[in-house]
Protein backbone atom coordinates (compact mmCIF):
# COMPACT_ATOMS: atom_id res chain seq x y z
CA UNK A 1 0.00 0.00 0.00
CA UNK A 2 1.38 3.38 -0.97
CA UNK A 3 1.82 6.20 1.56
CA UNK A 4 1.69 9.97 1.25
CA UNK A 5 4.51 11.55 3.24
CA UNK A 6 3.78 14.62 5.36
CA UNK A 7 6.95 15.52 7.29
CA UNK A 8 6.54 17.23 10.67
CA UNK A 9 9.13 19.51 12.28
CA UNK A 10 11.45 18.43 15.06
CA UNK A 11 9.66 18.43 18.42
CA UNK A 12 8.11 21.86 18.85
CA UNK A 13 7.61 23.65 22.13
CA UNK A 14 4.01 22.50 22.38
CA UNK A 15 5.00 18.89 21.70
CA UNK A 16 7.74 19.06 24.30
CA UNK A 17 5.27 20.09 26.97
CA UNK A 18 2.95 17.31 25.80
CA UNK A 19 5.66 14.71 26.14
CA UNK A 20 6.64 15.85 29.64
CA UNK A 21 3.17 14.84 30.80
CA UNK A 22 3.78 11.23 29.87
CA UNK A 23 6.83 9.74 31.51
CA UNK A 24 6.37 6.13 32.53
CA UNK A 25 6.76 2.54 31.46
CA UNK A 26 5.49 0.77 28.34
CA UNK A 27 7.00 -2.19 26.56
CA UNK A 28 6.57 -1.84 22.80
CA UNK A 29 9.73 -1.00 20.85
CA UNK A 30 11.66 -2.12 17.80
CA UNK A 31 15.37 -1.34 18.10
CA UNK A 32 16.95 -0.20 14.83
CA UNK A 33 20.46 0.86 15.82
CA UNK A 34 23.16 -0.11 18.25
CA UNK A 35 24.40 1.77 21.27
CA UNK A 36 27.62 3.66 20.85
CA UNK A 37 30.31 2.87 23.35
CA UNK A 38 29.81 6.29 24.87
CA UNK A 39 31.37 5.20 28.14
CA UNK A 40 34.63 3.31 28.34
CA UNK A 41 34.08 0.42 30.72
CA UNK A 42 37.41 -1.27 29.96
CA UNK A 43 35.83 -4.70 29.82
CA UNK A 44 38.19 -7.65 29.62
CA UNK A 45 35.91 -9.77 27.43
CA UNK A 46 35.83 -11.27 23.97
CA UNK A 47 32.25 -10.07 23.54
CA UNK A 48 29.58 -8.38 25.66
CA UNK A 49 26.22 -6.68 25.45
CA UNK A 50 23.76 -4.85 27.70
CA UNK A 51 20.09 -4.51 26.76
CA UNK A 52 16.89 -3.33 28.42
CA UNK A 53 14.55 -6.30 28.63
CA UNK A 54 11.15 -4.88 27.67
CA UNK A 55 12.40 -3.08 24.57
CA UNK A 56 15.49 -5.03 23.56
CA UNK A 57 17.27 -1.70 23.17
CA UNK A 58 21.06 -2.10 23.10
CA UNK A 59 22.72 0.12 25.69
CA UNK A 60 26.31 -1.08 25.39
CA UNK A 61 28.17 -3.63 23.31
CA UNK A 62 31.55 -5.10 22.52
CA UNK A 63 31.75 -7.41 19.48
CA UNK A 64 28.07 -8.21 19.94
CA UNK A 65 27.73 -9.84 16.50
CA UNK A 66 30.80 -12.08 16.68
CA UNK A 67 29.88 -15.76 17.02
CA UNK A 68 31.49 -17.63 19.91
CA UNK A 69 30.91 -20.82 21.84
CA UNK A 70 28.46 -20.05 24.69
CA UNK A 71 29.12 -23.15 26.82
CA UNK A 72 26.21 -23.82 29.22
CA UNK A 73 24.47 -20.56 28.33
CA UNK A 74 23.10 -22.69 25.46
CA UNK A 75 20.89 -24.39 28.05
CA UNK A 76 18.74 -21.24 28.04
CA UNK A 77 17.33 -22.50 24.72
CA UNK A 78 16.54 -25.84 26.36
CA UNK A 79 14.84 -23.95 29.20
CA UNK A 80 12.84 -21.87 26.73
CA UNK A 81 11.62 -24.90 24.77
CA UNK A 82 10.65 -26.71 27.98
CA UNK A 83 8.58 -23.68 29.02
CA UNK A 84 6.96 -23.46 25.59
CA UNK A 85 6.13 -27.19 25.74
CA UNK A 86 4.49 -26.73 29.14
CA UNK A 87 2.59 -23.68 27.95
CA UNK A 88 1.25 -25.57 24.91
CA UNK A 89 0.19 -28.53 27.07
CA UNK A 90 2.58 -30.95 25.37
CA UNK A 91 4.11 -31.78 28.77
CA UNK A 92 3.28 -30.91 32.37
CA UNK A 93 5.42 -30.00 35.36
CA UNK A 94 4.51 -33.26 37.08
CA UNK A 95 5.09 -35.43 33.99
CA UNK A 96 7.30 -38.43 34.86
CA UNK A 97 10.61 -38.81 33.01
CA UNK A 98 12.67 -42.00 33.16
CA UNK A 99 16.41 -41.43 32.79
CA UNK A 100 18.00 -43.29 29.88
CA UNK A 101 21.45 -44.81 29.91
CA UNK A 102 22.57 -42.17 27.41
CA UNK A 103 21.31 -39.19 29.46
CA UNK A 104 22.86 -40.53 32.67
CA UNK A 105 26.25 -40.90 30.94
CA UNK A 106 26.60 -37.23 29.95
CA UNK A 107 29.30 -35.69 32.11
CA UNK A 108 30.29 -32.20 33.17
CA UNK A 109 28.08 -30.26 35.54
CA UNK A 110 25.25 -32.26 37.06
CA UNK A 111 25.90 -36.01 37.19
CA UNK A 112 23.19 -36.59 39.79
CA UNK A 113 20.95 -38.81 37.65
CA UNK A 114 21.15 -42.58 37.33
CA UNK A 115 19.80 -44.79 34.56
CA UNK A 116 16.29 -46.04 35.26
CA UNK A 117 15.45 -43.43 37.90
CA UNK A 118 12.27 -41.39 37.39
CA UNK A 119 11.95 -37.68 37.99
CA UNK A 120 9.31 -35.06 37.35
CA UNK A 121 9.85 -32.45 34.66
CA UNK A 122 9.95 -29.87 37.44
CA UNK A 123 12.81 -31.58 39.28
CA UNK A 124 14.80 -32.00 36.07
CA UNK A 125 14.19 -28.36 35.20
CA UNK A 126 15.38 -27.32 38.66
CA UNK A 127 18.48 -29.47 38.21
CA UNK A 128 19.22 -27.81 34.87
CA UNK A 129 18.48 -24.18 35.80
CA UNK A 130 20.04 -24.20 39.29
CA UNK A 131 22.84 -26.75 38.98
CA UNK A 132 23.39 -26.57 35.18
CA UNK A 133 22.89 -30.32 34.96
CA UNK A 134 23.92 -31.62 31.54
CA UNK A 135 22.27 -34.98 32.24
CA UNK A 136 19.01 -33.24 33.15
CA UNK A 137 19.12 -31.15 29.96
CA UNK A 138 19.53 -34.28 27.81
CA UNK A 139 16.78 -36.11 29.70
CA UNK A 140 14.35 -33.24 29.08
CA UNK A 141 15.38 -33.05 25.42
CA UNK A 142 14.72 -36.76 24.93
CA UNK A 143 11.38 -36.52 26.73
CA UNK A 144 10.14 -33.62 24.60
CA UNK A 145 11.44 -34.63 21.16
CA UNK A 146 12.12 -38.36 21.39
CA UNK A 147 15.88 -37.90 20.98
CA UNK A 148 18.44 -35.21 21.57
CA UNK A 149 19.00 -35.05 17.81
CA UNK A 150 15.34 -34.21 17.19
CA UNK A 151 15.50 -31.68 19.99
CA UNK A 152 18.48 -29.94 18.37
CA UNK A 153 16.43 -29.48 15.20
CA UNK A 154 13.78 -27.81 17.36
CA UNK A 155 16.44 -25.60 18.98
CA UNK A 156 17.68 -24.30 15.64
CA UNK A 157 14.16 -23.77 14.36
CA UNK A 158 13.30 -21.80 17.49
CA UNK A 159 16.44 -19.68 17.08
CA UNK A 160 15.13 -18.51 13.71
CA UNK A 161 11.68 -17.81 15.15
CA UNK A 162 13.26 -15.63 17.86
CA UNK A 163 15.09 -13.55 15.27
CA UNK A 164 18.56 -14.73 16.18
CA UNK A 165 21.40 -14.20 13.72
CA UNK A 166 22.52 -16.48 10.92
CA UNK A 167 25.44 -17.45 13.15
CA UNK A 168 23.20 -19.03 15.81
CA UNK A 169 23.82 -22.77 15.70
CA UNK A 170 23.01 -25.45 18.27
CA UNK A 171 24.50 -28.94 18.18
CA UNK A 172 23.19 -30.34 21.49
CA UNK A 173 20.96 -29.51 24.45
CA UNK A 174 23.82 -28.73 26.84
CA UNK A 175 26.43 -26.43 25.27
CA UNK A 176 29.16 -29.02 25.76
CA UNK A 177 31.70 -29.59 23.01
CA UNK A 178 30.80 -32.69 21.03
CA UNK A 179 34.07 -34.37 22.03
CA UNK A 180 33.03 -34.10 25.68
CA UNK A 181 30.04 -36.39 25.09
CA UNK A 182 30.53 -40.12 25.86
CA UNK A 183 31.74 -41.44 22.52
CA UNK A 184 30.46 -44.96 23.16
CA UNK A 185 27.03 -43.51 22.46
CA UNK A 186 28.05 -42.01 19.11
CA UNK A 187 24.84 -43.24 17.49
CA UNK A 188 22.81 -41.15 19.95
CA UNK A 189 24.90 -37.98 19.90
CA UNK A 190 23.19 -35.44 17.60
CA UNK A 191 24.72 -35.66 14.13
CA UNK A 192 25.09 -31.93 13.57
CA UNK A 193 28.25 -30.35 12.08
CA UNK A 194 30.38 -27.87 14.00
CA UNK A 195 29.96 -26.71 17.57
CA UNK A 196 27.31 -24.60 19.28
CA UNK A 197 27.78 -20.93 18.40
CA UNK A 198 25.96 -17.78 19.50
CA UNK A 199 26.71 -14.10 19.34
CA UNK A 200 26.36 -11.99 22.47
CA UNK A 201 23.31 -10.39 20.86
CA UNK A 202 21.78 -13.82 20.11
CA UNK A 203 22.29 -14.79 23.73
CA UNK A 204 20.68 -11.58 24.98
CA UNK A 205 17.67 -12.11 22.68
CA UNK A 206 17.25 -15.61 24.05
CA UNK A 207 17.41 -14.33 27.63
CA UNK A 208 14.93 -11.59 26.72
CA UNK A 209 12.49 -14.17 25.35
CA UNK A 210 12.72 -16.10 28.61
CA UNK A 211 12.20 -13.20 31.01
CA UNK A 212 9.45 -11.57 28.93
CA UNK A 213 7.46 -14.72 28.03
CA UNK A 214 8.35 -17.12 30.85
CA UNK A 215 9.35 -15.02 33.84
CA UNK A 216 8.63 -17.96 36.15
CA UNK A 217 12.03 -19.34 35.10
CA UNK A 218 13.48 -16.69 37.41
CA UNK A 219 11.78 -18.41 40.34
CA UNK A 220 14.22 -21.26 39.75
CA UNK A 221 17.31 -19.42 38.52
CA UNK A 222 17.33 -17.12 41.60
CA UNK A 223 17.65 -20.01 44.05
CA UNK A 224 21.13 -20.12 45.55
CA UNK A 225 20.75 -23.66 46.87
CA UNK A 226 18.18 -26.39 46.46
CA UNK A 227 17.74 -30.10 47.11
CA UNK A 228 17.69 -32.30 44.03
CA UNK A 229 14.21 -33.49 44.90
CA UNK A 230 12.02 -30.58 45.90
CA UNK A 231 11.20 -30.79 49.61
CA UNK A 232 13.43 -33.83 50.18
CA UNK A 233 16.35 -32.83 52.39
CA UNK A 234 17.79 -36.32 52.13
CA UNK A 235 18.52 -35.79 48.43
CA UNK A 236 21.76 -34.12 47.28
CA UNK A 237 22.00 -30.35 47.66
CA UNK A 238 22.60 -28.35 44.48
CA UNK A 239 24.60 -25.09 44.66
CA UNK A 240 23.90 -22.45 42.02
CA UNK A 241 26.94 -21.50 39.93
CA UNK A 242 25.62 -17.93 39.67
CA UNK A 243 27.46 -16.16 42.50
CA UNK A 244 25.87 -12.76 41.74
CA UNK A 245 22.40 -13.74 42.90
CA UNK A 246 21.02 -11.27 45.42
CA UNK A 247 20.25 -14.22 47.66
CA UNK A 248 23.96 -14.84 48.24
CA UNK A 249 24.02 -11.88 50.65
CA UNK A 250 23.52 -14.49 53.38
CA UNK A 251 26.77 -16.24 52.44
CA UNK A 252 30.01 -15.40 54.22
CA UNK A 253 31.98 -15.93 51.00
CA UNK A 254 29.67 -15.30 48.03
CA UNK A 255 28.23 -12.08 49.47
CA UNK A 256 31.14 -10.27 47.82
CA UNK A 257 29.59 -11.04 44.41
CA UNK A 258 25.90 -10.59 45.31
CA UNK A 259 24.18 -7.88 43.26
CA UNK A 260 20.99 -6.07 44.20
CA UNK A 261 18.04 -7.22 42.12
CA UNK A 262 19.89 -9.98 40.26
CA UNK A 263 17.79 -13.14 39.88
CA UNK A 264 19.24 -15.00 36.88
CA UNK A 265 20.12 -16.30 34.47
CA UNK A 266 22.90 -18.67 33.28
CA UNK A 267 26.63 -19.22 33.66
CA UNK A 268 28.81 -21.19 31.28
CA UNK A 269 32.37 -22.45 31.00
CA UNK A 270 34.48 -24.61 28.72
CA UNK A 271 38.14 -24.27 27.83
CA UNK A 272 37.13 -23.07 24.36
CA UNK A 273 34.40 -20.65 25.48
CA UNK A 274 36.12 -19.24 28.54
CA UNK A 275 34.04 -18.00 31.46
CA UNK A 276 30.65 -16.72 30.27
CA UNK A 277 27.60 -15.33 32.00
CA UNK A 278 24.14 -14.06 31.11
CA UNK A 279 22.88 -11.96 34.01
CA UNK A 280 19.60 -10.17 34.58
CA UNK A 281 18.60 -7.78 37.34
CA UNK A 282 15.60 -5.56 38.05
CA UNK A 283 15.58 -2.28 39.93
CA UNK A 284 12.72 0.21 40.21
CA UNK A 285 10.77 -1.44 37.41
CA UNK A 286 13.71 -1.54 34.99
CA UNK A 287 15.07 -4.95 34.00
CA UNK A 288 18.47 -5.19 32.32
CA UNK A 289 20.08 -8.18 30.64
CA UNK A 290 23.85 -8.47 30.28
CA UNK A 291 26.02 -11.02 28.49
CA UNK A 292 29.77 -11.46 28.82
CA UNK A 293 31.68 -14.06 26.79
CA UNK A 294 35.27 -15.20 26.96
CA UNK A 295 36.42 -13.77 30.28
CA UNK A 296 39.48 -15.23 32.00
CA UNK A 297 38.05 -16.35 35.34
CA UNK A 298 34.90 -16.92 37.34
CA UNK A 299 35.60 -13.74 39.33
CA UNK A 300 36.10 -11.72 36.16
CA UNK A 301 32.86 -12.76 34.49
CA UNK A 302 30.97 -11.46 37.53
CA UNK A 303 33.12 -8.31 37.82
CA UNK A 304 32.58 -7.39 34.16
CA UNK A 305 28.87 -8.07 34.52
CA UNK A 306 28.75 -5.71 37.50
CA UNK A 307 30.33 -2.96 35.38
CA UNK A 308 27.70 -3.42 32.67
CA UNK A 309 24.73 -3.47 35.02
CA UNK A 310 25.99 -0.51 37.05
CA UNK A 311 26.43 1.45 33.82
CA UNK A 312 22.87 0.64 32.76
CA UNK A 313 21.14 1.40 36.05
CA UNK A 314 23.17 4.58 36.65
CA UNK A 315 22.73 6.12 33.21
CA UNK A 316 19.38 5.10 31.69
CA UNK A 317 15.69 5.27 32.37
CA UNK A 318 12.53 4.10 30.58
CA UNK A 319 10.40 6.90 29.21
CA UNK A 320 7.01 6.67 27.51
CA UNK A 321 7.12 9.44 24.93
CA UNK A 322 3.61 8.76 23.67
CA UNK A 323 0.92 6.64 25.34
CA UNK A 324 -1.53 4.56 23.34
CA UNK A 325 -4.60 6.40 22.02
CA UNK A 326 -2.75 9.73 22.05
CA UNK A 327 -3.68 12.66 19.84
CA UNK A 328 -0.80 14.20 17.89
CA UNK A 329 -0.56 17.94 18.51
CA UNK A 330 0.23 18.59 14.83
CA UNK A 331 -2.17 16.08 13.28
CA UNK A 332 -5.40 15.85 15.21
CA UNK A 333 -7.60 15.01 12.23
CA UNK A 334 -7.29 13.46 8.78
CA UNK A 335 -9.40 14.38 5.75
CA UNK A 336 -11.68 11.66 4.40
CA UNK A 337 -13.74 11.13 1.23
CA UNK A 338 -17.49 10.66 0.97
CA UNK A 339 -18.10 11.11 4.67
CA UNK A 340 -20.89 12.85 6.48
CA UNK A 341 -18.05 14.97 7.83
CA UNK A 342 -14.96 15.90 5.82
CA UNK A 343 -12.45 14.73 8.43
CA UNK A 344 -12.08 12.33 11.34
CA UNK A 345 -10.00 12.47 14.52
CA UNK A 346 -6.95 10.17 14.69
CA UNK A 347 -4.94 8.79 17.61
CA UNK A 348 -1.99 6.44 18.02
CA UNK A 349 -2.89 2.75 18.07
CA UNK A 350 -0.10 1.83 20.51
CA UNK A 351 2.24 3.59 22.88
CA UNK A 352 5.89 4.36 22.25
CA UNK A 353 8.57 3.75 24.86
CA UNK A 354 12.30 4.47 24.64
CA UNK A 355 15.21 3.85 26.97
CA UNK A 356 16.90 7.25 27.23
CA UNK A 357 19.77 8.78 29.11
CA UNK A 358 18.82 10.06 32.54
CA UNK A 359 18.22 13.79 32.46
CA UNK A 360 17.89 13.98 28.68
CA UNK A 361 15.23 16.32 27.34
CA UNK A 362 12.94 15.81 24.34
CA UNK A 363 15.24 17.61 21.90
CA UNK A 364 16.52 14.23 20.67
CA UNK A 365 13.06 12.98 19.70
CA UNK A 366 11.64 13.61 16.22
CA UNK A 367 8.32 12.74 14.58
CA UNK A 368 7.52 11.92 10.97
CA UNK A 369 3.87 11.46 10.04
CA UNK A 370 2.42 9.72 6.99
CA UNK A 371 -1.22 9.26 5.97
CA UNK A 372 -2.77 6.75 3.61
CA UNK A 373 -3.64 7.77 0.04
CA UNK A 374 -6.99 9.49 -0.36
CA UNK A 375 -8.72 6.44 -1.84
CA UNK A 376 -7.91 4.52 1.35
CA UNK A 377 -9.54 7.21 3.50
CA UNK A 378 -13.09 6.77 2.23
CA UNK A 379 -16.18 6.61 4.45
CA UNK A 380 -17.66 4.65 6.03
CA UNK A 381 -14.76 4.41 8.50
CA UNK A 382 -14.91 2.51 11.78
CA UNK A 383 -13.16 3.44 14.99
CA UNK A 384 -9.74 1.78 14.95
CA UNK A 385 -9.33 1.74 11.17
CA UNK A 386 -5.75 2.53 10.13
CA UNK A 387 -5.43 5.90 8.38
CA UNK A 388 -1.69 6.52 8.61
CA UNK A 389 1.35 6.09 10.81
CA UNK A 390 3.82 8.11 12.80
CA UNK A 391 7.51 7.22 13.05
CA UNK A 392 9.27 8.41 16.19
CA UNK A 393 13.06 8.50 16.35
CA UNK A 394 15.23 8.92 19.43
CA UNK A 395 18.81 10.00 18.69
CA UNK A 396 20.52 10.35 22.03
CA UNK A 397 22.98 8.09 23.83
CA UNK A 398 21.53 5.31 21.68
CA UNK A 399 19.53 5.59 18.46
CA UNK A 400 16.23 3.76 18.02
CA UNK A 401 13.10 4.18 15.98
CA UNK A 402 9.53 2.94 16.13
CA UNK A 403 6.51 3.33 13.89
CA UNK A 404 2.94 3.05 15.16
CA UNK A 405 -0.35 3.25 13.31
CA UNK A 406 -2.62 6.26 13.39
CA UNK A 407 -6.19 5.04 13.70
CA UNK A 408 -9.63 6.62 13.59
CA UNK A 409 -10.67 7.76 17.05
CA UNK A 410 -14.35 7.46 16.14
CA UNK A 411 -16.71 6.15 13.48
CA UNK A 412 -17.20 8.27 10.37
CA UNK A 413 -20.48 7.69 8.54
CA UNK A 414 -20.85 7.81 4.81
CA UNK A 415 -22.56 10.99 3.66
CA UNK A 416 -25.94 10.92 1.86
CA UNK A 417 -25.96 11.43 -1.93
CA UNK A 418 -27.71 14.75 -1.37
CA UNK A 419 -24.95 16.00 1.01
CA UNK A 420 -22.17 14.74 -1.26
CA UNK A 421 -23.80 16.30 -4.35
CA UNK A 422 -23.93 19.79 -2.86
CA UNK A 423 -20.44 19.41 -1.33
CA UNK A 424 -19.13 18.60 -4.82
CA UNK A 425 -20.79 21.74 -6.22
CA UNK A 426 -19.32 23.81 -3.39
CA UNK A 427 -15.85 22.40 -3.96
CA UNK A 428 -16.15 22.96 -7.72
CA UNK A 429 -16.88 26.68 -7.35
CA UNK A 430 -14.30 27.06 -4.58
CA UNK A 431 -11.62 25.66 -6.86
CA UNK A 432 -12.87 27.73 -9.78
CA UNK A 433 -12.74 31.02 -7.87
CA UNK A 434 -9.35 30.08 -6.41
CA UNK A 435 -8.01 29.50 -9.93
CA UNK A 436 -9.39 32.84 -11.14
CA UNK A 437 -7.89 34.61 -8.13
CA UNK A 438 -4.48 33.15 -8.87
CA UNK A 439 -4.56 34.70 -12.36
CA UNK A 440 -4.17 38.20 -10.91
Amino acid sequence: MAWIRMKKPVVRLCLASFLLMYIGFLSVLVPTADAEESAELNLNVEAAILIEASTGQVLYQVNKDVARQPASMAKMMTEYIVMESIKSGKIQWDSQVQITEYASSVGGSGQLLAQGETYTVRDLFRNMSIYSGNDAAVALAEFIAGSEGNFVELMNQTAQELGMSEHAHFVNATGLNKEDYPQQYANQIPNVPGETLLTAHDTAKLAQAIVMKHAEVLDYSKQTRAYQLEGDESSPQMINWNRMLEGWTDSAYYAQYAYQGLDGLKTGFTDEAGYCFTGTAERNGVRLISVVMGTDSEEERFGETRKLLDYGFNNFEIRTVMPAKSELPDLKTVEIKKGKETEVSVVTEEGVTFVVGKGEGEENITFNTEILPEEDRTAPIEQGDVLGKVTITYSGITEVQQSVNLVAAEDAEKGSWFRLFFRAIKNFFAELFSGIKNLF
